[in-house]
Order: C-alpha cells, then structure tokens, then sequence
C-alpha cells in the first residue's frame, strides 16, 4: 500500500490544522492506520492509532485531548484532526499502516512520506 500525508503547515500556538493521509489500493480497510511524528533530534513518537474499523483509538500521553484520529474506509483516508496546537507539537507527521494495533513504529510496515507541521509563538 501507498501513503500520502497532507495538510501540514504552519500555524500559531493554539491553532488547528487537519492532516490526511490517502491510501492506494483496495485493502485499506485489513490495516491499522497510525500517525507519528519525528521532531529534529528526537525519536519518532506515537501519536495515534485508529482500528480497522475505526472503532478503536489509541493517543499518545501528548495529544490526547487535542487531537483525534479518524478514518474513511470509502475513501481509503485517515485524518488527524489536531486542536490547541502547542509550540512542541511542532514535527514531521507521518501516517503508517499496520496489522497490529499498536504504538510501535516497528509494528507498522507502510509510511508515508510525512508532513510537516510548524506551530509558531
């Protein structure tokens, strides 16, 4: 499967923004579809994962409150929806699928190419 993050940008502290990620191919809806994001010098951090019908949600620690994850198996997309953008939010965002659901990077065989998102004083 392909993957493609859009909807970066940068935006102010407090802001939102809606990151998609189109999927190619029939078989969207067997995967685990999980967002990540890499800040400069640190470690690709898990930020949410969604079920494969979409019933589940899993957050990092991070965001939950702020953002939510979401998925349409007709339209082979899955969104982040991110509220009250905080300084430290500020990362390459990439979109993943996988067949466990999970918070491992290691878990997850497909990435997109990432986005990226600039949250400003």
């Amino acid at each position: 499967v392909q993957l493609q993050a859009s909807g970066g940008g940068l935006v102010q502290a407090g802001g939102y923004l809606r990151l998609s990620c189109a999927a190619s191919g029939r078989t969207f809806s067997i995967y685990v579809m999980g967002w990540f994001r890499q800040a400069p010098g640190k470690e690709r951090e898990f930020v949410a994962a969604v079920s494969r019908s979409g019933s589940s949600r899993w957050y990092g620690d991070s965001v939950n409150g702020r953002f939510t994850i979401s998925r349409d198996n007709a339209r082979n997309t899955v969104y982040l929806q991110m509220n009250s953008l905080k300084l430290e939010d500020t990362a390459v965002y990439y979109c993943a699928s996988g067949l466990q659901f999970s918070s491992r990077p290691s878990d997850y065989g497909y990435w997109g190419q990432g986005t990226l998102v600039t949250v400003s004083s």
